[in-house]
């Protein structure tokens, strides 16, 4: 026996099994969460509706069809020494959660009308928009990227360019610091009025205003990033013949890159702001539009659809925004979590 196993064991330490071990071993919390769908699934397909649903044999089979997968992940673990991931593993007891919480919500609005309709809407009714009306959702769910993707693309490569330029002339803040103080703070919608006057369509003015509330937190975090580089790393360049080009391109800007993606993270939140009110104002299709579209005719099932593949679209960008900012930041990885 080593030293160190030696040591271990007279402090009073039990060690780990290896990771290998305890992936391969058997999932208790994915069984758990195989039964908790299971009920879920017989109590969707065997308590009858309140109403007539067209889509809860197909939310049940779902629920079923989830289960088997989940008992065979957990049954494969034990028995072929199946390796399941480690994301999945940790998730097993959201997976339970789940479960009951779906049940949950089937029980007070498809099956007992607990709770008020048609406010609130079933799962199967939620299930019965993505089936039916996929392509009027989905093209919304493209037109709001795309006009996210524009105004975003815009505002954060003319804050960044003029946050360097601030941070390392002090002639161009002069002039600037002040217009983005009086300008900056003041909300992106507040000038809806006028870019929906000013500009041609509607859609460029939307393009606009997601453009000026990306733009704000970039220039000024990156503005911040290049003033607080550390005064050493232009001596050390200098001392090597590095010219004004090489000081701001290869020690400025990388040095300031942690604080640039703040500003990014910061930008693409205020951008979703913006987009859902300017879309509800002016555009013809988008998830605003349509959102405005569906509580107009009462259509909740349509308005709670629309916010999941929202929030499913704003979580889903700011997780490859993050993977951008590992593979860039590599020193900095895991400092920031998400």
């Amino acid at each position: 026996m080593s030293s160190a196993s030696l040591s271990s064991q007279d402090a009073g330490l039990v060690d780990f099994p290896p990771v290998a071990d305890v992936r391969a071993g058997f999932w208790f919390t994915g069984l758990l969460a195989a039964a908790a769908w299971f009920g879920a699934a017989m109590m969707t397909g065997g308590l009858p509706d309140i109403d007539d649903f067209e889509r809860t044999e197909l939310l049940a089979r779902l629920a079923a069809g989830l289960s088997g997968l989940l008992l065979l992940a957990s049954v494969g673990a034990s028995l072929f020494r199946f390796t399941v991931p480690a994301k999945l593993r940790g998730a097993g007891a959201w997976l339970v959660l789940l479960a009951v919480a779906l049940a949950a919500w089937e029980l007070v609005t498809a099956k007992f009308a607990v709770l008020p309709r048609p406010f609130f809407a079933s799962p199967q009714a939620l299930l019965e928009v993505f089936t039916d009306d996929y392509p009027r959702l989905g093209g919304s769910v493209w037109n709001s990227f795309r006009l996210l993707a524009g105004g975003y693309l815009i505002g954060a490569a003319v804050g960044f360019v003029l946050g360097v330029a601030i941070g390392w002339s002090r002639a161009i803040g002069y002039w600037a610091h002040p217009v983005l103080r009086l300008i900056g703070p003041l909300p992106a919608t507040a000038w809806l009025p006028i870019a929906f006057f000013a500009f041609p369509s509607s859609h460029s003015a939307s393009t606009f205003l997601i453009a000026l509330a990306t733009g704000f937190p970039v220039t000024v975090l990156t503005w911040s990033g290049v003033a607080g580089v550390n005064k050493a790393f232009y001596d050390v360049a200098r001392t090597m013949g590095a010219n004004q080009r090489f000081l701001v391109l290869k020690v400025a800007i990388p040095a300031a890159m942690p604080s640039v993606f703040i500003g990014l993270f910061m930008g693409l939140g205020a951008s979703f702001s913006v987009l859902v009110v300017a879309e509800m104002m002016g555009v013809k299709s988008g998830l605003g539009w349509y959102m405005q579209w569906a509580q107009g005719w009462a259509a909740y099932a349509n308005m709670y659809a629309a916010l999941l593949v929202m929030a499913l679209m704003c979580t889903g960008l700011i997780t490859l925004l993050f993977r951008l900012r590992d593979r860039l930041l590599a020193w900095q990885k895991g400092l920031v979590q998400w």
